[in-house]
């Protein structure tokens, strides 16, 4: 019989960053007697997530999967509308177009950093394209000037997939802010992270209001807790995408020690970058691209090997060694439920599957110690057999208290 066991792993891909902090929390929100969603814990976030991002309103919701399905029904996507999204991210991105009984058009990314190629993209539109949904992997801007010029020539709405980039920001405005609406995720794998989570956000007062009622089951309850109505009642349609107090209680202390997490995550990732030079300039692999006036947040760290061969090496020797490497998402166009979406005889996506086979992700966490980055980085060089003589030496800045070696 195989072992199925799992390895052990020393450097793990990643942990939350949890302390005494969100433990007081969640205990105070139990014997505060309201788990339910709508609480202060929920209006706490919510501002909070305002504040940061600079945006009018933010919708809490139980995940960033709800955030996008919330999104497509606030917009009344419907059965014959068409909606353009990239072929390289999670299913969410897809399937909340899906459950609107549209149809979901796959375009191709960008070779040098996994984002939407907005020519492909353009190429694609139809008269019943109705909005696009880019993603900013790894959180890493799309180029959203170009983005955003080509939806509003042709009239269609930008919805933002900033699961991965809650606190990018891009030429000084925050990712998730930019199209008409933006959906943020706080999954446990997140920078902040509550287990699940996510929010809608939006600058458009009518959008934000429908959002609300679609949110609490179709019904104004959002509007009778603030006061504006005398009592609640059924709206429109909707589901139930609001939040448990506990996750909120959770998220809000995650919120408020964003940074003490954003700075240790990144000048790992800035380690990571010039550790990694030299492999680029030997031609052993190559680093993501990051647009120009753009502040990543330093959620992925991954680069691109010469080959399959070479980032499969790569990969099972870190792990052999105990360091968790990790790959990452297979194209949605060629996925066994997404090959549907293409036209027939259409091959799949070639930008998006040739990445997918040299793609290779690092440990990125905020208490990773400056010893940990130094092991990951020492056994790459070992393993694509570069003299670690090449290594620039450097000393990661840190915060008292985390990261500790």
């Amino acid at each position: 019989m195989a072992n199925t066991a799992k390895p052990a792993f020393h450097i793990p891909y990643h942990e939350p960053y949890f302390d005494e902090r969100e433990e007081r929390a969640v205990v105070e929100c139990i014997r505060g007697g309201v788990v339910q969603g709508g609480g202060r814990f929920t209006k706490t976030v919510e501002a909070a997530i305002r504040a940061r991002a600079q945006v009018k309103h933010a919708i809490a919701t139980t995940s960033g999967t709800h955030a996008l399905e919330l999104a497509m029904m606030v917009l009344n996507i419907k059965e014959g509308d068409e909606v353009i999204v990239p072929s390289y991210t999670f299913a969410s991105t897809a399937s909340c177009v899906v459950r609107q009984f549209a149809r979901v058009v796959f375009c191709d990314v960008r070779r040098d950093n996994l984002n939407i190629d907005v020519a492909d993209f353009e190429r694609r539109i139809t008269p019943r394209t109705k909005a696009v949904i880019p993603v900013h992997y790894a959180g890493i801007a799309c180029d959203m000037d170009e983005l955003m010029a080509v939806a509003r020539k042709h009239n269609i709405t930008v919805v933002e997939d900033a699961a991965q980039s809650f606190d990018t920001i891009y030429k000084g405005r925050a990712l998730g802010t930019i199209g008409q609406l933006g959906c943020y995720s706080y999954h446990g794998t997140k920078n902040i992270a509550a287990g699940e989570g996510g929010a809608l956000v939006t600058n458009d007062e009518a959008l934000a209001r429908r959002a609300e009622v679609l949110r609490e089951k179709g019904t104004d309850r959002a509007q009778f807790l603030r006061g504006e109505v005398d009592k609640y009642t059924w709206r429109d349609t909707g589901s139930s995408f609001i939040p448990s107090e506990l996750v909120m209680a959770l998220l809000s202390v995650q919120l408020q020690k964003i940074d003490e997490i954003q700075p240790r995550r990144v000048a790992i990732y800035n380690r990571y970058m010039e550790a990694t030079e030299p492999l680029e300039r030997a031609g052993v692999l190559r680093r993501p691209h990051v647009p120009a006036d753009s502040k990543p947040n330093a959620h992925i760290f991954y680069f691109f090997a010469k080959d399959e061969a070479a980032r499969d090496r790569a990969f099972d020797g870190l792990r052999a060694r105990g360091i968790q490497a990790m790959l990452h998402y297979y194209p949605l166009d060629d996925s066994p439920f997404g090959r549907q979406f293409r036209a027939p005889g259409e091959p799949p996506l070639k930008a998006a599957r040739e990445v997918t086979d040299r793609m290779l992700r690092l440990p990125l966490f905020t208490r990773m110690t400056d010893a940990q980055v130094e092991e990951v980085v020492a056994n790459l060089y070992d393993i694509l057999g570069v003299s670690r003589d090449s290594i620039p030496r450097h000393v990661i800045p840190r915060q008292v208290g985390v990261g500790k070696t």
